[in-house]
């Protein structure tokens, strides 16, 4: 078990496709292809974020100032901050190219959306859902550096203070569990706004990049940024292992030659 260090390290958080599964009157909206196959949570983490944000920042003002871009209704939304799904394709080159050169990494956990599966164990609840995603993907993480705090990106009444800090708790009593070891380390939590906290939009653009491949079997951009994502944890993947998923690393790399997370390993009948 390697020992926490002294760095104070920054975890930012957002989310990628939906948790919904049901419509009205308990219509699957899954196997009528009306909502995403998945839902993921993930993190960027940095022990600089300074410079990140500065350059983010500098990226902004300069494609919002761009006369050849300023035609576009989208770029009206920078004032906001990028958002992937959203940006052109334009703004969306030189965010990606900005990231590729940054110094951070991140962690992704992908839920494969199956009404039995979401239903036996969170009770169809979005909340449950989310806490559980941010303990598993923590539970090896938090105990690696004494100081972190960690930025949530809010998400209407799925996220609060009292969820993440019990999703923490979690994490940690995970590990104390498998090491016999408490962890003292002090770890803070905090809400914000993309638009308050750009550094949230990288662990956006990030997540889209992981969303593409899953939804649309596009790896184009996971590809330009597979050095930064240093964990793609597909934990329903229970084709391959019905207890842990596949953990996606350097070692055991998600392309197209490894285990294609295709849509034709996704449930299409619904689950009892």
């Amino acid at each position: 078990m390697q020992e926490p260090t002294d760095t104070k390290m920054y975890f930012y958080f957002d989310e990628s496709g939906s948790p919904v599964i049901l419509g009205h009157h308990g219509k699957n909206l899954l196997e009528k292809g009306l909502t995403s196959k998945t839902f993921s949570v993930g993190y960027i983490q940095t022990a600089n974020p300074h410079d990140l944000l500065v350059n983010l920042e500098k990226l902004r003002k300069e494609l919002s100032e761009d006369e050849y871009l300023a035609s576009i209704p989208s770029i009206k939304n920078l004032k906001n901050g990028f958002h992937a799904n959203k940006d052109c394709l334009e703004v969306r080159e030189k965010v990606f190219k900005l990231l590729k050169k940054s110094d951070f990494e991140a962690y992704i956990i992908v839920a494969r959306k199956s009404e039995g599966i979401f239903r036996k164990k969170f009770n169809m609840s979005d909340k449950k859902l989310y806490k559980f995603l941010v303990s598993e993907l923590l539970k090896n993480r938090v105990h690696l550096y004494k100081n972190i705090d960690i930025y949530f990106s809010e998400m209407g009444n799925t996220l609060s203070i009292q969820n993440m800090t019990e999703a923490l708790k979690e994490a940690t009593e995970k590990f104390q569990y498998k090491w016999g070891k408490e962890n003292t380390n002090n770890i803070r939590v905090f809400l914000q706004q993309p638009s308050h906290l750009p550094l949230l939009q990288v662990a956006d653009y990030i997540l889209w990049a992981v969303y593409q491949v899953y939804e649309h079997n596009e790896f184009r951009y996971f590809n330009f940024l597979r050095e930064k994502i240093k964990l793609v944890h597909d934990i329903f993947d229970v084709k391959n292992n019905q207890y842990y998923g596949t953990f996606y690393t350097e070692r055991n790399p998600l392309d197209e030659k490894n285990g294609v997370p295709s849509a034709a390993r996704f449930p299409k009948k619904r689950t009892a």
